[in-house]
């Protein structure tokens, strides 16, 4: 199945298939949710069948918006697919532009709407086996040391919010903690 994607191609919005647009490091639109339970971040090891990126932990969610989606619908949707999550409201935090190796040749060059959500407890997980292997939810304050001490073993979006946008995204956790 070819997933087209929002990417800009010589300063022009057009869609784009998935891969080519990070084989060429096409800057593309891309949506990343943080969902957050009582100082705990649910964090996400990705599938091994990814084609970039497998088994590393991730944020909660991330993807890229189906042509002309609202950025939250897309968050919402994704939450659902990737996760088995709904009931849960996403709140837009920022947007983060940001450019990564993925290894294997391939290109993030993201222009990211950054969603968080607050969890209740007890909330049902029930990931997707093709696009999640694992979830754990972390403190937040052991995330960002674990980030430090094995950052290989994380993907490099999560290495690139938690280095550079902490305030923007997690302001409300760290000011409570």
């Amino acid at each position: 199945m070819t997933i087209m994607i929002p990417a800009w191609e010589n300063g022009i919005l057009k869609p784009v298939e998935k891969l080519e647009a990070h084989q060429r490091g096409l800057k593309h639109k891309a949506v990343s949710v943080f969902v957050i339970n009582r100082g705990r971040v649910l964090i996400q090891q990705r599938a091994m069948g990814k084609y970039h990126t497998p088994g590393l932990w991730a944020n909660t969610c991330c993807t890229h918006p189906e042509w002309d989606e609202d950025a939250t619908d897309c968050a919402v949707r994704r939450l659902e697919e990737e996760l088995g999550i709904s009931g849960v409201y996403p709140t837009h935090r920022d947007q983060i532009e940001y450019r990564a190796d993925v290894g294997g040749g391939l290109i993030e060059h993201e222009v990211v709407e950054v969603f968080v959500a607050d969890a209740p407890n007890g909330l049902r997980i029930a990931p997707n086996p093709d696009e999640v292997m694992n979830t754990r939810w972390v403190d937040f304050y052991d995330l960002t040391a674990e980030v430090a001490r094995h950052p290989m073993q994380y993907t490099p979006w999560l290495r690139i919010y938690l280095q550079d946008h902490t305030a923007t995204i997690f302001g409300d956790l760290i000011s409570a903690g």
